[in-house]
Formats: C-alpha cells, structure tokens, sequence
C-alpha cells in the first residue's frame, strides 16, 4: 500500500499526518478499544458511503459507543480529505477510538471524548499479473476473536494471520474454522461450486462485507446465481473458481490454493464477468453525485 497522503484530520483539526499525536493512555493504543472503516473513492467519489457509515455506527454500538460525529459532518471530513488528495482514485481510512483517560482502567468503560482519525491514501492499483493470472492463497486455522462482525481495530490475529502468506509467497490466507470457510484475513471469499456463486453467511464469525454486497448484487446483475450458504473445506478445496473481495482488492480471482491449482488454474469466466460488470458499475457511478 502507498504511504498515505500528507494531511489527516484528528479530533476536528486538519493537519500534517507527520504531526498528528494523540495520548499514549488512549483506549485505542492501549486495548485496541475502537472501531474503523475503509472506503473506496472512485475519481473523487465515495463508493458505498452511507453502507461504510453505517457499519461504522454499528460497530461503535457493538463496542457500547456513539457515533461521535453526524453523517452531514463525516461527509465534509471526507470531502476536504479527497479534495487535499487530488480528487483521484484513492481511499479512506478512518476510525474512532473511546477515547483518553487518566489511567489504564479495564473497566468500568468509561464516558470520555472520542477519537477521530481520518486519512487518505493513493488507490492500491491491481497488478496486471493479479488479473490476468490470478493469485495464489493459502490456508489456515481461523485464530480470530469471538466477535469477527464488528470491525475493531484489534487487529494483532488478522495480521499474523496474513503473515502466513507474505511468509509463503501468497497474497491472502483463506481461514477454516471447524473444517468450515470462514473470511479470509482482510477480505472476503467467495466459491463457485456448480456454476453458482456461494459466500459463508454473515455472523459473528464473519465481517459483514460492503464489498462482498457489491459482488453479490453484480452477480444478480450478470445472471449468475449466487447465494449466502455454508462452504466446507472439501468444497473450497475442490471450487471451480474462488474470489477474494475487499474495499481496496474490489474482487479478485484466485487461482492457486496451498500450492495447488484451483480449478483449471486461471482466472474463471464468472470472475471475469463479475469483475466486468464492477469496472462498469464504477463508470456509471462515477457519473451521480454522492
């Protein structure tokens, strides 16, 4: 990922990222007590705005927060920050912790202000290679907590998970959890098992993607069926094609799992009409105002 752009906003400021400092008592660098979100902005426009704030809210409301600020007031943070960036093809990154106290308390949690820190990046482009090649993934045991639905910025089990591929010469590791597919760790995955398109079921073994909703929905599009349903790891051992979907992959083909070719071992024609019809999408979206 390329170094983000040089101005963030904290706590109501706008300001060089250099510079910004918050607590070191601050509930998000001592537990991880926050929540996040990433978006993709397309030629200047949020994709899936209102979808990416409200999982914010949720999340925060999982973890007993407010959502410290209003939709109108996170939409002028975004604008200023994409304005600063160019404009372009970049993304977003923001979240909120609960904030600094005079201590490091467990519990009770306690009523504090907020932190807010928000921050944008040049667009992760797809290497030519990743399309029209695919990529090779690898397996694991789904370490994760208990609550993989609220998007925390306790991260450590998803980062060591993905160690696991850069350590394999890998660009994710697919997670299996009780000899069922669960997420991968920082993506979702989907599975084409006799020409239909199957993804886990959300819960709380699972992140309720806003990008695996755009697959979903450009499956629909595109005629393909697809549907929400439990995968084994027989059955994603055996797929005829798996795609991994996230806010800064969009979706992406795998071909080779655990170093063995996954269907015929190149990018699969569902994928390429899915990730068609993406490209599409994008294009008449880019045209509406957000």
């Amino acid at each position: 990922m390329a170094e983000p752009f040089p101005t963030c906003y904290l706590n109501g400021a706008y300001l060089p990222l250099g510079e910004a400092r918050i607590s070191p008592l601050d509930r998000g660098f001592l537990f991880g007590d926050g929540a996040y979100e990433v978006m993709p902005v397309y030629r200047g426009r949020p994709f899936r705005l209102e979808a990416h704030c409200a999982r914010l809210t949720r999340s925060l409301a999982e973890l007993r927060m407010r959502d410290p600020l209003s939709r109108a007031q996170w939409r002028e943070m975004f604008a200023t920050l994409i304005e600063a960036g160019g404009h372009g093809d970049q993304y977003l990154y923001w979240q909120v912790s609960r904030g600094a106290e005079p201590g490091r308390n467990h519990a009770p949690l306690p009523d504090i202000p907020r932190t807010v820190f928000a921050f944008a990046a040049p667009w992760p482009v797809p290497s030519r290679e990743a399309l029209e090649h695919g990529l090779a993934c690898v397996t694991a045991a789904d370490t994760r907590w208990a609550r993989c639905d609220i998007k925390s910025t306790a991260l450590l089990a998803n980062v060591l998970l993905r160690q696991l591929a850069v350590d394999a010469a890998a660009a994710e590791t697919i997670l299996l959890r009780e000899g069922r597919l669960t997420d991968a760790s920082a993506s979702a995955v989907h599975v084409v098992i006799d020409g239909e398109v199957r993804t886990p079921p959300n819960s709380h073994e699972i992140l309720p993607s806003t990008t695996r909703t755009v697959v979903e929905e450009l499956a629909a599009r595109a005629g393909i069926p697809w549907r929400a349903a439990p995968v084994s790891e027989s059955e994603l051992r055996a797929a005829e094609e798996i795609w991994i979907s996230a806010a800064t992959r969009e979706v992406q083909p795998v071909t080779r799992l655990d170093g063995h070719a996954v269907g015929k071992g190149r990018p699969g024609p569902l994928w390429r009409r899915v990730h068609a019809a993406f490209q599409d999408w994008k294009r008449e979206l880019q045209e509406k105002p957000w």
